[in-house]
């Protein structure tokens, strides 16, 4: 967000439940949502968070808890009374009418004068760059036009929430990175309060203020992405951002403000940073990132912790990154992503190398669950 000052939510969900027949969608959530941030409900399908969405959009009624906008409580009230809109996954564009009156629909579905519609769609063409085209169908645009389209018909309302229901699954790669800059510049410029539903983790962390991790109808974690993605709170929230490498071990002990663990991946054991060390003999896991990771062909001088040796089994070239997976003793594997900084490597590493992969204690998580 632009600044730091504290804001007063602008959605809220107190001990919110929701099922359908036997299934709990939702199930005991309280979550607050600020004026002005750009929000993500992050999950796999099933999660719930399309639901909590449509419990915040009026398209469904809680079995349980309250939902309030604004500090007032939206229980029975309709939809079209509240003051949020929705831009859908499919767009929902209307293919009779052309783009300024897929823009003007709502207006004119509240009374509002010829002339005020007018200047509210040129405005909001303009805020999509659409400038020019209000006289097209909607077959006569690329999907990145459509989308803006759909975007500029939910702002047109001037809604104080707009909720976003995987809004770039129809796109291209490229297409999607491009909008997500253009979506989050827009988000910024108008203030509105933007909530986007989402399973892809990139567009989560690349567009959202805070994003809060679903998994089976309840929140795992609420946090900026960094957060989320340097501290996550559990191996599903390590896991399902990006990818982890996840080692189990025992806490044996401290030493001078580090936990010493013993794993079996690691012979020499394990030495990570946790302020809130658990007590000896727990069982925790460490996450460590592929990117933090060293891989190394020659062997340490001596035992070291928090060094493993394998065998490089295979190695994903993306042009930017690549990604080694290195096979350790047993069936187990680790990932290590070097960044190709450089064109040329005097000793390239090659499958069936034997290498050494190493961390920094600093660059551990201790996870508890």
């Amino acid at each position: 967000m632009a600044d730091s000052a504290p804001r007063p939510p602008l959605a809220r969900f107190e001990g919110v439940s929701k099922r359908f027949g036997e299934v709990t969608a939702v199930n005991d959530v309280t979550l607050d949502i600020l004026e002005g941030e750009f929000f993500a409900l992050l999950g796999p399908s099933g999660c719930g968070k399309t639901t909590l969405m449509r419990l915040l959009a009026g398209f469904e009624a809680p079995d349980g808890g309250r939902v309030s906008l604004g500090g007032q409580d939206l229980a029975g009230t309709p939809p079209h009374r509240r003051p949020v809109n929705m831009m859908f996954q499919s767009y929902a564009l209307f293919p009779h009418l052309d783009v300024a009156g897929n823009i003007a629909f709502g207006l004119r579905q509240e009374g509002l004068g010829r002339a005020a519609i007018a200047a509210r769609v040129e405005e909001m063409l303009a805020l999509v760059q659409l400038t020019g085209l209000g006289r097209r169908r909607p077959d006569q645009l690329s999907g990145g036009q459509r989308q803006r389209v759909a975007l500029a018909r939910a702002l047109a309302k001037r809604p104080r929430m707009l909720l976003l229901d995987e809004p770039m699954a129809a796109l291209d790669r490229k297409l999607r990175e491009e909008t997500r800059f253009e979506l989050k510049a827009l988000q910024a410029r108008l203030g509105t309060t933007f909530l986007i539903v989402t399973h892809d983790q990139e567009e989560a962390m690349s567009l959202a203020d805070r994003i809060a991790v679903m998994r089976e109808g309840a929140i795992e974690q609420v946090a900026p992405p960094a957060e989320i993605y340097e501290a996550p709170a559990s191996r599903y929230v390590a896991g399902f951002l990006g990818e982890v490498n996840l080692f189990e071990a025992a806490v044996t002990g401290t030493e001078g403000g580090l936990v010493k663990l013993a794993g079996a991946a690691c012979p020499a054991g394990f030495l990570a940073q946790a302020p809130d060390a658990p007590p000896p003999g727990t069982t925790v896991w460490l996450a460590v990132r592929p990117e933090k990771m060293v891989l190394a062909q020659d062997p340490p001088a001596a035992a070291a912790p928090n060094t493993l040796a394998g065998e490089v089994r295979d190695i994903g070239y993306t042009g930017d990154w690549s990604t080694y997976v290195v096979a350790l003793e047993g069936d187990s594997t680790l990932r290590v992503a070097r960044a190709n900084a450089s064109r040329h490597v005097q000793r390239p590493i090659v499958r069936g190398d034997k290498v050494w992969a190493s961390f920094a204690p600093d660059a551990a998580v201790v996870l508890t669950r």
